[in-house]
């Protein structure tokens, strides 16, 4: 198992970290041992993933999307978790909240920051990134890359041809329900999220070697694995890195105020479709509000095909709890969600998107995911009132 430099990590949590492109140094992809980071590691290595492992930069445009402040006193909120009553200030510290920002529209009405960062802190996503893959694979469909979510996946990745990946669907790969089996035990070093290479030639080759479990389309099962290969099926499809598709559909025509960076499998190598898009607070915010707006850019230009997040958002008949990589909470509510409490939290129909950069105890949790929707359903209520 790789390891990333502990000395790396040292350097950046005090602030010492060289500028340089990470791509441009021969850094060490990111590995499991992630998972067990201590509390001081977890704050340091999010906050400066992109100096410690390999990342293809993700630049902004030269107008930001407009966020309006408009503040709320905060003051007098409270809401209920197991038997608490319990204030904005509590669920910061409980959680380990870095940082949370809430929009009702375009209007800012909280937006606090902890554990030494502030607005201009970019934060690593984990699986927060499935969502905005998913936005892409839409972005190619408009384009015309791809065809359909009903083409094959080996259409486009023949060297998965001969395995269980044969009549599986890219809706299929999307709703997390190929039938190809999959471990995802983030504390099992056995496990295939452990074990598998992270992308390119490898990764085929040790997803090759997956059983089918399932008929396609019958049975859920979360796959980090899998969305690197939609990540691979995308690249193939548009013929280009993420990193620059992302920058020139979404990023700097939607207005992203900083520029981001995507974490890659090895030096100069390719984007993981399953995780580590490294953001600022208020960027993931307005990834939501790209996605409450159907994925049409402040011009009227339409980015993601008409309807797209209502596709994406309509629960598969394998797992209601889940569409095209994004989250479903019932009411309409949605939210991309990350290991360790990254969070945007979308409520199209109150226009209201709640974003979250957290450093969660562990990767997840029943308790910790409890508190966090007992957070999250009391704040949206509060925010949709006048």
């Amino acid at each position: 198992m790789k390891h990333f430099h502990v000395a790396a990590i040292l350097i950046a949590a005090l602030g010492l970290a060289a500028p340089a492109t990470a791509q441009e140094r021969d850094l060490e992809p990111p590995s499991a041992e992630i998972l067990t980071w201590s509390p001081p590691r977890q704050v340091a290595g999010y906050r400066a993933i992109d100096r410690l492992s390999p990342t293809r930069e993700v630049s902004r445009g030269t107008l930001a999307y407009p966020l309006l402040p408009d503040l709320r006193d905060w003051s007098t909120f409270r809401y209920r978790f197991q038997d608490r009553e319990l204030t904005v200030d509590d669920y910061i510290r409980e959680m380990r909240v870095a940082g949370v920002i809430a929009l009702k529209g375009d209007r800012v009405l909280l937006e606090r920051y902890a554990l030494g960062n502030d607005a201009s802190s970019r934060w690593l996503s984990f699986s927060v990134t499935k969502s905005v893959t998913s936005m892409l694979i839409g972005a190619a469909i408009q384009d015309g890359y791809i065809e359909s979510v009903d083409d094959r996946v080996v259409d486009y990745l023949p060297r998965l041809k001969g395995s269980a990946y044969d009549e599986v669907t890219i809706r299929q790969v999307l709703q997390m329900a190929s039938g190809v089996g999959w471990n995802e035990d983030y504390t099992d070093e056995t496990s295939d999220l452990s074990r598998a290479p992270l992308g390119s030639v490898a990764l085929f080759d040790y997803m090759r070697g997956l059983p089918a479990e399932a008929a396609p389309g019958k049975r859920f099962n979360y796959s980090t694995g899998e969305t690197n290969v939609a990540g691979a099926l995308l690249r193939a499809a548009i013929g280009n890195n993420l990193s620059v598709y992302l920058e020139d559909k979404i990023w700097r025509p939607f207005g992203m105020e900083s520029d981001a960076a995507w974490t890659l499998d090895r030096p100069r190598g390719e984007e993981l479709g399953g995780c580590c898009l490294n953001a600022t607070l208020r960027d993931y915010a307005r990834i939501g509000r790209f996605a409450v707006r159907d994925g049409v850019l402040p011009d009227g230009t339409r980015v993601l095909p008409e309807g797209w997040m209502t596709q994406s958002t309509t629960p598969s008949p394998a797992a209601d709890q889940y569409g095209y990589y994004w989250w479903l909470l019932g009411g309409g509510t949605y939210a991309a969600i990350g290991i360790f409490g990254q969070t945007i939290w979308i409520d199209p129909q109150r226009d209201i998107v709640i974003a979250m950069h957290s450093a969660w105890p562990e990767a997840t949790g029943r308790e910790l995911s409890r508190h966090r929707m007992a957070f999250l359903a009391s704040l949206a209520e509060a925010l949709a009132e006048p």
